[in-house]
């Protein structure tokens, strides 16, 4: 079941980002010195609670058989234009469709926001990940290297 994240879900949704995208840090070498702006290691629950109270977006949870183990939000911009962030499933959850039908609850909750184009951030070395969005409708439009990251940013975009 997906349904929008509650206040006293925080906690938990910061440990499910962190959880899953600790996998993504081991698999590409990434560490608090080396990345630490990389999700693994920024994100909190004091984050999630300030986008949460200050920022126009819309967070969901997967709960399954009472644990929550999934998580997306979408940060509104301008020009019917949102941003999905922190799309997550536990690692011990992959592999059963969950990652999917987030995607699909974040396609149609934009949409039902007046949201015409989706715009997704990735690590651009994941090339696992970049299919799997494409093959989800989203068009991969271009990279970008910053200092403190080592690896570059790939994004695309899917149109509502």
């Amino acid at each position: 079941m997906i349904r929008e994240v509650k206040r006293e879900d925080i906690p938990i949704c910061a440990d499910i980002i962190k959880k899953s995208f600790l996998t993504v840090a081991e698999e590409f070498g990434f560490t608090r010195d080396n990345a630490p702006r990389f999700t693994a290691f920024a994100i909190s629950a004091d984050r999630l609670y300030w986008q949460m109270d200050n920022e126009p977006r819309l967070m969901f949870v997967y709960e399954e058989e009472g644990t929550l183990c999934g998580y997306f939000s979408l940060l509104m911009q301008n020009d019917k234009e949102c941003e999905l962030s922190n799309l997550a499933v536990l690692p011990e959850y992959r592999h059963h469709g969950i990652g999917k039908k987030l995607l699909e609850h974040a396609f149609l909750a934009a949409e039902k926001k007046g949201c015409k184009l989706i715009n997704i951030g990735i690590v651009e070395e994941n090339q696992r990940l970049r299919k799997w969005y494409e093959q989800n409708g989203a068009r991969h439009t271009g990279t970008r290297k910053f200092d403190f990251f080592p690896f570059t940013c790939g994004y695309l975009v899917k149109e509502i």
